[in-house]
């Protein structure tokens, strides 16, 4: 669907250079989504795996040619729709960390540095997903998602990164409920999406 290189806005590696590759579409369907445009795979053009990582590394060289290894971090839509061994291995040669943002409700594939797993109640993640998963990030909508996101963090190991997100759209309702619950259970970490509070990419 697109590419761009800016900042991780969110989870472990926020605020760290990253070159985002979404890809079009998903299964899931989550109603706050915020790029619904993803969902249709057909709307958008396709693209060769050399085209997709020839781009990425023309796009990152032109503004700092000295950084490698760039996180490269494959979005959606829903990522694991496709299968992602060639991309991610081509990406890797090239020189960059290969990281993902999935629910985890389609089979992994791939090979990966990173697995941010952010799952939905509108589809639930598939275990060998949330096994891999080095990053739980949740999206709290309401109190009773606090509930859920316990119930999610039984399922990954105990070495994963735990972090709670407030639903963009929700964020002013939802984050003082979020902080005050991570005072109290401590194992959570507090994720915002900050470049939309810096209005970047």
């Amino acid at each position: 669907m697109e590419s761009f290189y800016t900042i991780q806005g969110e989870g472990f590696y926020q605020g760290k250079a990253a070159y985002f590759i979404r890809l079009g579409g998903c299964d899931v369907g989550c109603f706050w989504c915020d790029v619904k445009e993803s969902w249709d795979a057909s709307a958008h053009p396709l693209y060769t795996i050399e085209q997709i990582t020839e781009r990425a590394v023309q796009e990152v060289t032109a503004v700092t040619p000295d950084t490698f290894p760039v996180i490269a971090v494959v979005t959606g839509g829903e990522p694991l729709m496709h299968e992602l061994y060639e991309l991610t291995e081509a990406l890797q040669t090239a020189g960059f960390a290969t990281n993902i943002e999935t629910s985890g409700s389609s089979p992994l594939s791939g090979y990966w540095d990173w697995i941010c797993l952010s799952p939905k109640k509108f589809k639930a993640p598939l275990p060998e997903v949330a096994q891999a998963a080095n990053e739980l990030k949740v999206i709290i909508y309401n109190k009773h998602d606090l509930i859920w996101a316990e119930e999610q963090a039984k399922l990954v190991l105990p070495s994963c990164k735990l972090y709670l997100q407030p639903e963009w759209g929700k964020a002013a309702e939802v984050t003082p409920y979020i902080v005050d619950y991570i005072k109290t259970h401590p194992h959570w970490g507090l994720s915002l999406q900050i470049h939309k509070y810096i209005n970047v990419p």
